[in-house]
């Protein structure tokens, strides 16, 4: 098999560049994960417990501004929302590194200036006082996320059928990365302190860079970069009616995410208190129910891959939106098992089972919804603005944790089984608005491509994309 553009095919039978990318994004992966797991609880135990809060720089400004907004918030409301304002805006910043990459810098320098980000703010993770500039410094991951999802898109022509399979290959590969570093993260932080936990995810993030510079022959080549785009013709108003089917699918994800994105909120919490995680080898670290997720989504990934392809060969393949729905729905029954965990924990702790069957599920979703949403939106969008759009898909984590974000800080004035069920009911809501609307917005973005004469349909290939 050769790849779409005239060389051989040499990572499961996809152009080798592939590999590189995904291997880029499971060492990014597994700093990101590995410092993500542990932030809600280290900010609930540790950090922003009195006497301790106020060591951080700018904790005072910081808080009241929140305060000013949403009134007074405790330290755990506050640990939610400053979690979901982080998650938030790393999936956000990938606008900002679409931007200077298709105006500045190019794609492959915005990625390496977005890793040296990143490991500057795992360092500072590592000191009390730095908390907040290391949250800042460690949202360079914008530079990296939509940049390298793009260069995985341009790998292919525009009708190539292995893209699907390309991106569920790179979510796949970029999850192994994220099952690893709760396990080592969490372990060091449990067994050395939080700081330990911290400081190797960010030696973990120049392994990382040294895989992408590595890569780089393998990669499309880049155009030259035009700053000055005055002259250029402005989108067509097919372009323009892709670009609205596309919003309003990105609506209905981020409803249908919420519950998701809650479990590495105050799903961690929740488990820190609820569960039972004492065991024969000792107590088993919150983290690395993060990683349970991770491995969720490595397996069904490959399964989903193995069920797509035969539905190929058969001509039988669900649609894009039914992809996402059936994962969304898989979502909804994870956030509801901790529902009806919570009910049994009035009484007392529950089983470690609770959480392992809930981030099964979630993970099993996200696998079914992920990488068809990184597809779909590689497939329908305008080339001149391919880089922008593809950080345009991440918006959807960007809304749904800001949003999950403000509903934990109502976790502790409802039940938590009241809680976990208003989050299985809005992700069911989300869902079931991709079944019933999904197809219908995916034939308009067909009849908009049908619309297109061949010169304006996106080119992904080795040599470029389309200006």
């Amino acid at each position: 098999m050769t790849s779409s553009t005239g060389g051989s095919a040499t990572f499961l039978g996809h152009p080798r560049g592939l590999a590189y990318l995904a291997f880029t994004e499971a060492w990014e992966r597994f700093s990101f994960y590995g410092m993500q797991s542990l932030l809600v609880l280290y900010m609930v135990q540790s950090l922003f417990l009195p006497g301790q809060m106020e060591n951080v720089a700018g904790m005072a400004a910081y808080r009241g501004a929140l305060e000013a907004v949403l009134g007074p918030l405790s330290p755990q409301a506050l640990a939610g929302q400053t979690f979901g304002l982080y998650a938030g805006l790393v999936y956000f910043t990938p606008l900002i590194g679409g931007w200077v990459a298709d105006r500045w810098l190019g794609a492959k320098k915005t990625v390496v200036v977005g890793v040296l980000l990143m490991t500057a703010g795992h360092a500072a993770m590592v000191f009390d006082q730095s908390f907040l500039l290391a949250l800042l410094l460690i949202l360079g991951s914008g530079a990296l996320k939509g940049n390298i999802a793009a260069q995985v898109g341009q790998l292919y022509a525009a009708q190539d059928t292995r893209r699907t399979t390309a991106f569920a290959i790179f979510s796949l590969s970029i999850n192994v990365g994220a099952i690893f570093g709760p396990l080592v993260c969490g372990l060091l932080a449990q067994i050395y302190g939080w700081h330990y936990g911290f400081g190797v995810a960010g030696v973990l993030m120049l392994v990382a860079l040294g895989v992408y510079l590595k890569g780089l022959r393998h990669f499309p080549a880049e155009l030259p970069i035009r700053r000055d785009r005055s002259h250029d013709a402005a989108l067509t108003p097919q372009e323009w009616r892709s670009i609205a089917a596309i919003m309003a699918m990105l609506f209905m994800l981020v409803v249908m995410g919420l519950g998701y994105d809650q479990m590495y909120n105050m799903g961690m919490v929740w488990i820190d208190q609820a569960v039972d995680l004492d065991t024969a080898l000792g107590r088993m670290p919150v983290a690395w129910f993060v990683s349970i997720d991770s491995f969720a989504i490595v397996a069904a990934t490959a399964g989903v891959i193995a069920l797509w392809q035969r539905q190929a060969t058969r001509g039988r393949s669900s649609s894009e939106s039914t992809k996402i729905a059936i994962g969304g729905a898989l979502t909804t029954i994870g956030v509801a098992t901790i529902a009806f965990g919570s009910a049994l924990a009035e009484s007392s702790k529950v089983s470690i089972a609770f959480p392992v069957l809930a981030f099964a599920f979630t993970g099993s979703g996200f696998a079914w919804y992920w990488a068809t949403w990184l597809a779909l939106i590689s497939r329908y969008s305008p080339s001149r603005i391919a880089a922008r759009m593809m950080a345009t898909a991440y918006l959807s984590a960007f809304f749904g944790n800001i949003i999950s974000g403000y509903i934990a800080t109502f976790y502790e004035t409802m039940s938590p089984m009241m809680f976990w069920s208003l989050n299985a009911g809005i992700c069911f809501l989300g869902s079931a608005a991709f079944y019933v609307f999904g197809p219908m917005l995916t034939r308009s973005l067909d009849s908009h491509r049908a619309d297109m004469p061949p010169s304006d349909l996106p080119l992904r290939n080795l040599q470029g994309t389309t200006p």
